[in-house]
């Protein structure tokens, strides 16, 4: 007989994080999503029908599975962002559950940063507001692969199709014409429990899948293989021992690609370059490793690497620049003026930066460009030139999400000013359509 852990092992794991407006029903469907798929343990299950009792309240109040702080449970909102791990036959998720309200952005660039797809809810009576279009928008350029539009609520609307219809036509546009590759819309329930684990009796005019339907069945590739190699170094290891005394290896996790004994590398930002005379991996030597493994790699020659250097094969070594081109998300509450001066944090590396030129701004509504805004404040999203101290060895973040995304950060106390992605955009609707085909791999 199969155990559930080999059952598990055999299945793929999906990343998603789900975002919002305030009150459309995030945590609620995040609630009903484990309810209904049998992911509560009983304990937990209690605790919520306790508490949502002690509030007056008839039936268990599922948002509380995932608002875990004290200020989310008073307010009935959702702040930080809430990671979840649950899992089916088909397969395994790791969700992030974003906050909805606007000074809380930032929170669902975190959680979206890392993921596969985003289900994004609207409330059915609502429509499409200015906050779906900056989750949207943020999704586009986060580059997440598969969006879905959750139009929640539908039982306060009459499960009318036309409502469904005239939301989903509305947010496809707009995102479509962001180059999001792959949009699903699905009518749903929440609170109720339609087309979220199980079919609803109540819109048989719709004949799509279920939110768990979807989420079991939408493709996902985690082919981080498929990329040039990228080994950003974390630690440099000399045990200077007895047993050990010529030992000098560089610790960290691939980033990408697939590294090889005996493949020559080149290190940056140097230029220097080398072979690859070993890789340990669990305390063994081998002779390949790939992303996302952690592992210390020894060169063939000496040379001067510290925390911050990446060794990448010669052949597709990226080139390296001080003058930084990139769309970033605004996430702090300070503005980020022209000529103010931070640090960039690119994978393991951080130097000194200046803002040179801020050449626009988003309007989230028509999606054109302010021109020369002065300044980024809370939640915009915009265009920026970072002038930096030190030669970087940065990808286009379309090419890798991994070495072509950094942080702008405040020197004076570390405060995350702005999150970074590096070359164009947004995708454009024939990128978009390619990268669908090919299934996305990062």
């Amino acid at each position: 007989m199969t155990s559930t852990t080999e059952q598990l092992s055999a299945t793929t794991l999906l990343r998603f994080a789900t975002a919002g407006s305030v009150d459309d029903g995030k945590s609620t469907l995040v609630g009903r999503l484990l309810h209904d798929s049998k992911s509560v343990l009983e304990d937990q299950l209690e605790a919520v029908e306790r508490v949502s009792a002690d509030r007056g309240q008839d039936t268990p109040d599922l948002a509380l599975l995932t608002d875990g702080l004290r200020a989310e449970r008073e307010q009935g909102i959702t702040i930080d962002v809430a990671y979840r791990y649950f899992a089916t036959a088909r397969r395994r998720f790791i969700l992030a559950d974003t906050p909805g309200h606007v000074q809380y952005t930032r929170n669902m660039v975190t959680g979206a940063s890392t993921a596969d797809l985003a289900v994004v809810l609207v409330d059915a009576r609502n429509g499409v507001i200015e906050q779906t279009r900056r989750h949207a928008a943020v999704a586009a350029l986060l580059r997440v692969p598969h969006v879905v539009l959750a139009v929640n609520k539908m039982d306060l609307v009459g499960y009318e199709e036309a409502v469904f219809a005239r939301i989903a036509e509305e947010f496809t546009s707009y995102a479509s014409e962001l180059g999001v590759p792959e949009i699903t819309a699905i009518p749903i329930s929440a609170l109720a429990g339609d087309n979220v684990v199980e079919p609803s009796a109540n819109m048989d005019w719709y004949g799509g899948p279920t939110v768990l339907e979807h989420l079991e069945t939408v493709p996902v590739s985690h082919d981080l293989t498929a990329c040039p190699a990228r080994f950003p170094v974390q630690y440099v290891i000399r045990p200077q021992t007895a047993e050990h005394p010529d030992y000098r290896g560089y610790a960290g996790q691939i980033a990408s690609g697939v590294l090889r004994v005996g493949e020559p590398v080149t290190v940056l930002p140097s230029g220097r370059t080398s072979v690859i005379e070993g890789i340990d991996a669990l305390g063994e030597s081998v002779d390949i490793a790939w992303a996302p493994q952690s592992v210390t790699v020894r060169l063939k020659d000496d040379i001067d690497i510290s925390r911050g250097d990446l060794i990448a094969p010669t052949a597709s070594a990226p080139a390296t620049t001080q003058d930084v081109v990139a769309t970033v998300c605004h996430v702090a509450d300070q503005p980020l003026a022209v000529g103010a001066r931070v640090l960039l944090k690119h994978t393991t590396r951080t130097v000194k930066a200046i803002v040179r030129e801020i050449p626009s701004r988003l309007t989230l509504d028509d999606l054109s460009q302010h021109p020369n805004p002065g300044q980024l404040v809370a939640n915009d999203i915009g265009r920026v030139v970072v002038r930096t101290a030190e030669p970087l060895a940065l990808d286009a973040y379309a090419d890798s999400r991994r070495t072509g995304s950094f942080l702008l950060i405040d020197p004076a106390d570390g405060t995350t000013l702005a999150a970074g992605m590096a070359g164009e955009s947004f995708a454009s609707a024939a990128e978009a359509v390619q990268a669908d085909e090919e299934g996305w791999d990062f």
